[in-house]
């Protein structure tokens, strides 16, 4: 992580949208400007859960096309709360490396996810720590 991305996004959840550029057209919205590996489509049906696990070093931008989830988060080996946002469509979620996070899926959505490492197996399984932070029996 360079110094910009730290002072930017090193305490953010929900990240403001840049303005949109806009003509007779349409628009373009910007989501991310830094340098990433990936970038995937996710389709998730209600009532599943995803993530229960933290990174070491990799971070994403999660933007919700159409649908909603409860995203629970909280800084990885801290004694601190665990957070809850409930993330729409046409909001732009942050999760850093080292933040133990899970989202439940109240709504069929679907969501991009831009990343800084590659999504390849490999690369993701050796950044990736599993976790039993968040299920139905506690969640909020």
């Amino acid at each position: 992580m360079n110094n910009d991305f730290k002072k930017e996004y090193l305490n953010v959840d929900m990240v403001d949208l840049k303005n949109k550029f806009e003509d007779k057209r349409g628009f373009i919205q910007p989501l991310c400007d830094l340098n990433m590996k990936s970038v995937s489509l996710i389709f998730t049906k209600p009532d599943q859960w995803r993530a229960n696990h933290y990174h070491k070093k990799d971070w994403h931008f999660i933007y919700v096309i159409r649908g909603e989830f409860e995203y629970y988060f909280r800084k990885t080996n801290s004694n601190e709360k665990i957070n809850k946002k409930i993330v729409k469509e046409n909001e732009l979620l942050f999760t850093g490396p080292m933040i133990d996070h899970a989202m439940l899926y109240t709504k069929e959505t679907e969501i991009l996810v831009m990343s800084k490492n590659p999504r390849d197996q490999k690369t993701y399984e050796e950044d990736t720590v599993r976790i039993n932070f968040m299920d139905d029996n506690n969640r909020f």
